[in-house]
C-alpha cells in the first residue's frame, strides 16, 4: 500500500506541476517572440497532466478501494474528485481550444513580423492566463484536501 500511496504523489506532483507554469508562460504583457516560444513549450507541458493526472485520478481510485480511507463520500476524497474533474473541464473545453485557436496565429507564417497581438488575440490570451489562475488555485485545494483530509 505505501508503494501506492507513494506512485499516487508522484504521479500527481509531476502531472499536475506542469499545470502551475502556464500562467507564466502564458502571461499577459510579454513580447509576440516570447509568447511564440512559450506557447510551445506549453504544448510540450501540457501532456504531463494528461498522462500524470489521469494516473493520479487511477491510483487514486486504487487507494480507496483497497485502503483503509473511508468513505468517497468525506470532504476530502469527493471535494478532490469534484476538483480535479473542474480542472479537466477548464483545461479541456476552455483552455486547449483557446490555446489552439492563439497558436494558429502566433505560428501562421503571415503573422511572422507582427510585434502587437491583435485586440481578439490579446483577449483570448487574457482568457488563457486567467484560466491558469483559476486551475492554479483549484490544484492548490486539491493538495490542501489531500494534506489535511477534512471529514
Amino acid at each position: 500500500m505505501k508503494w501506492l500511496v507513494l506512485i499516487h504523489v508522484l504521479v500527481a506532483v509531476i502531472g499536475i506541476g506542469p499545470t502551475f507554469f502556464g500562467n507564466i508562460l502564458l502571461r499577459k504583457h510579454q513580447t509576440i517572440s516570447d509568447l511564440r516560444h512559450n506557447i510551445l513549450l506549453q504544448h510540450k507541458l501540457d501532456y504531463f497532466p494528461k498522462i500524470g493526472g489521469t494516473l493520479a485520478v487511477i491510483t487514486g481510485i486504487l487507494l480507496v478501494l483497497f485502503g483503509n480511507y473511508g468513505s468517497i463520500l468525506q470532504v476530502w476524497l469527493f471535494g478532490s474528485l469534484v476538483i480535479y474533474l473542474s480542472i479537466q473541464v477548464i483545461v479541456i473545453g476552455f483552455i486547449s481550444p483557446a490555446l489552439s485557436e492563439l497558436q494558429r496565429w502566433l505560428l501562421h507564417p503571415e503573422n511572422r513580423a507582427s510585434t502587437q497581438l491583435p485586440a481578439q488575440q490579446d483577449a483570448t490570451l487574457h482568457k488563457i492566463s486567467n484560466l491558469y489562475w483559476l486551475v492554479c488555485i483549484l490544484g492548490f485545494l486539491i493538495f490542501i484536501l489531500m494534506i489535511i483530509k477534512p471529514s
